[in-house]
């Protein structure tokens, strides 16, 4: 499997099952009730709107969407093991950790 393939797939499975990194939900997203909070959560894991425009490097490491008038976003880092800098190459589980950050666009 390319790096590239590989990349995708890690970052499909982390942000399907959130396991496998850190998920960081900002001050919006937090201050929303825990139901909506839930259905984001939901939205981001079942999330499949990936075209040329919105995942040029084909990563599925970013999404966008509309959820009751609010626009959120999400977006998959790729840190070192001790979470200080990027990691030296996000297809190595061995030398990554992956964050989610999940927000309203208006905080981006």
């Amino acid at each position: 499997m390319g790096s590239t393939k590989l990349i995708r797939y890690l970052n499909d499975d982390f942000r399907k099952n959130f396991t496998g990194g850190k998920v960081v939900l900002s001050r919006g997203i937090r201050a929303l009730p825990k139901m909506d909070v839930a259905a984001i959560m939901l939205l981001v894991s079942t999330y499949d709107d990936f075209t040329t425009a919105n995942d040029p490097y084909f990563e599925h490491d970013m999404g966008k969407f509309d959820y009751n008038g609010k626009q959120i976003m999400w977006k998959i880092d790729y840190y070192d093991k001790e979470y200080e800098y990027a990691s030296p190459n996000p297809a190595d589980i061995t030398l990554t950790n992956r964050v989610l950050s999940i927000l309203l666009t208006s905080e981006f």
